[in-house]
């Protein structure tokens, strides 16, 4: 019993040392489109709006090209447990390849943000703000391309303190250059919602800029990291694709479920979407602790992998698991204990804060099905296996989540309609489910692994 406790104490502790400062980098960049949206909201409505739209179809393919790279991290993560540096090297700059390939296409994406913008319907006021907007974000996809494929590198080589010290110093660097872009000081144009635009794009590059001169002047990093290794191979390229393309596809596609349900709750009224858009904001805020300690088992169970330690992978899996389900705990008592005091950040008015005190109990209730579900994930991801998980999120949110949402909170099928609570009890179930899949998903990789000890391919 001892043995046991003293391992969960000693990887419990090496997981949060790793996920700890991955929870400050997506904290620090979250923090960034907060910054801009209160900044910009200061000019005009229009700017406001600006933001908003620019952002509804920047974010979905930012979410895409995050997971695309994400792939990086278990890949380094399996080589250094390997002690294979040559083969980070490669993969390193396939990578690199693969992330400006995406970028080209996101670029010719975002510079016809103006056709695209028309084609909705959008207020032809708004448009010209929005679409300089998406152009302005053009300008820093490289950059944020590199930003994320070299902070792949540094997590997969157990290395997330300085992402994160770097990501912290970009949001200090992003707000005084945001006021001087947005607002016009020392002799630059008044931009309004263009100028977050230009800063987020300049910002990044100074943080990838950064990040690359601390891999280069690293006494090991650079030892690794080789120019000779930089020819593109094709196959690599596909290889990576494959492996990061379904997670990038879940995080996005997932992701944009909470938005289809905000304007299904639309039909309602208004004070319930304000109330949903509470509870949905909060718990966006705490997800990204399991999140975060998902990719930290990621890095765990691939170095174990790596080193051809399946039984450490599986106890990495099985300690990460518990460790973001404990955590989740922290969370629902939070949200059960002091729910006037969280509504109270948002609104003080009465009706809204009573439905968003109900929706935040029912919020508390997929607390530990979320935390279970990502962090199964994560471990997942740490085996390879990206396309059956994506695969298995999409049917528990879209097959199950939203629809039984709809029933529930909309029709008079099954019970009368609930409203918007409806749809958080389509999230729990979903999002119960979800974890149920996750966890039988994680224990047939398992057995499958066990029963090939010599080959450690990618499970998909």
């Amino acid at each position: 019993m001892q043995t046991s406790l003293s391992r969960f104490i000693h990887e419990s502790r090496a997981l949060m040392q790793l996920s700890i400062p991955i929870i400050l980098t997506q904290l620090a960049t979250q923090a960034m489109g907060f910054v801009d949206t209160t900044m910009a909201g200061q000019v005009s409505a229009a700017d406001l709006a600006a933001i908003a739209l620019g952002g509804s179809l920047w974010i979905p393919v930012l979410l895409l090209l995050r997971g695309v790279i994400m792939a990086l991290t278990p890949v380094v993560a399996y080589h250094r447990g390997a002690q294979d540096f040559g083969s980070i090297s490669v993969e390193f700059f396939q990578m690199v390849w693969l992330a400006l390939i995406s970028s080209t296409l996101l670029i010719i994406y975002l510079i016809s943000a103006e056709p695209i913008l028309q084609w909705i319907g959008v207020a032809s006021e708004i448009i010209p703000i929005a679409s300089d907007y998406a152009f302005a974000l053009a300008f820093g996809v490289p950059g944020i391309a590199l930003f994320y494929t070299l902070n792949g590198f540094c997590e997969g080589m157990n290395n997330t303190r300085a992402p994160m010290v770097i990501s912290l110093l970009g949001l200090l660097v992003n707000i005084p250059v945001n006021y001087v872009l947005i607002y016009g000081k020392f002799g630059f144009p008044e931009l309004g919602a263009v100028g977050c635009g230009w800063a987020t794009s300049l910002v990044y590059w100074m943080m990838s800029a950064l990040l690359l001169s601390y891999i280069k002047g690293h006494h090991h990093y650079k030892t690794i990291i080789r120019l000779s290794d930089a020819k593109p191979i094709g196959s690599k390229m596909v290889y990576l694709l494959k492996l990061g393309l379904p997670i990038g596809m879940n995080i996005a596609v997932c992701g944009s479920i909470f938005a289809v349900i905000a304007l299904l709750i639309g039909r309602i009224g208004a004070e319930n979407v304000a109330a949903a858009q509470i509870a949905l904001n909060i718990s966006s805020m705490t997800y990204v602790i399991p999140m975060s300690v998902s990719f930290g088992i990621t890095i765990r169970v691939g170095h174990s992998l790596g080193a051809k330690d399946e039984l450490g992978a599986i106890e990495r899996s099985k300690i990460g698991i518990l460790v973001a389900g404990l955590i989740s705990l922290i969370a629902i008592t939070i949200f059960l204990l002091f729910p006037d005091w969280l509504i109270r950040l948002y609104t003080t008015d009465a009706a809204v804060s009573a439905t968003a005190a109900t929706l935040l109990v029912l919020t508390a209730a997929y607390q530990f099905s979320d935390a279970i579900q990502t962090s199964a994930n994560g471990a997942l991801r740490g085996y390879k296996d990206t396309k059956v998980p994506m695969i298995l999120a999409v049917a528990s949110y879209w097959g199950l989540a939203l629809p039984l949402g709809v029933v529930l909170g909309l029709t008079d099928h099954l019970v009368p309609a609930m409203g918007e609570k409806g749809f958080w009890v389509g999230i729990l179930t979903g999002l119960t489910v979800a974890a149920i899949l996750m966890l039988l998903r994680l224990r047939y990789i398992v057995k499958k692994q066990s029963a090939l000890p010599n080959d450690l391919a990618p499970a998909n």
